[in-house]
């Protein structure tokens, strides 16, 4: 948790460094970033889910999109999801931006989430992924057509950022 991510305005402009727990517990505006992993199906476009492994700081056993994180200051937003990516999920595709949007919601044990989200899609024919067990406790295949209608059935099963998030890669895929 000694980690340090990038403090933005509300026009992601870099304004500061914070620990990444702080910036947690105080709510403030941070850099981050949503990758959807997609895979054309013959019937459906389906997204690579992942449940948060129950250790994580926030949020843990929650279903989210295939994997998300921060960049470090200096870094760039593609090459550090490029990186997280690989270290979560255990590979690699060409990652495309396709918007951002700004969130704020309150999670569980007192953190704030605050967060200016960039979104990524990539694309992938695998089946199976060598998750890194202390991100991720297990992933999922599932039609993006039906993903919001899940979140709204059972929003406490899923992670606050990924029906926003959703919306962007529907406009996008």
């Amino acid at each position: 948790m000694n980690e340090q991510i990038i403090l933005v305005n509300e026009q992601n402009r870099a304004i500061g460094i914070s620990n990444k727990l702080i910036a947690h517990q105080q709510g403030l505006l941070h850099r981050a970033f949503s990758i959807f992993i997609l895979r054309h199906q013959a019937e459906d476009t389906e997204v690579l889910l992942q449940q948060r492994q129950t250790s994580k700081y926030h949020c843990g056993g929650l279903w989210t999109n295939t994997c998300c994180g921060h960049p470090s200051p200096g870094e760039s937003i593609l090459k550090a999801a490029e990186k997280r990516l690989q270290q979560e999920m255990g590979f690699t595709t060409t990652l495309k931006e396709v918007g951002n949007f700004i969130y704020k919601a309150d999670l569980d044990n007192g953190l704030i989430e605050h967060e200016l989200d960039h979104v990524f899609i990539g694309r992938t024919q695998l089946s199976d992924f060598n998750i890194n067990p202390q991100e991720a406790m297990a992933f999922r295949w599932v039609k993006l057509s039906q993903l919001t209608a899940l979140i709204k059935a059972k929003p406490e099963d899923y992670t606050p950022w990924l029906h926003q998030a959703t919306e962007i890669v529907l406009a996008h895929q």
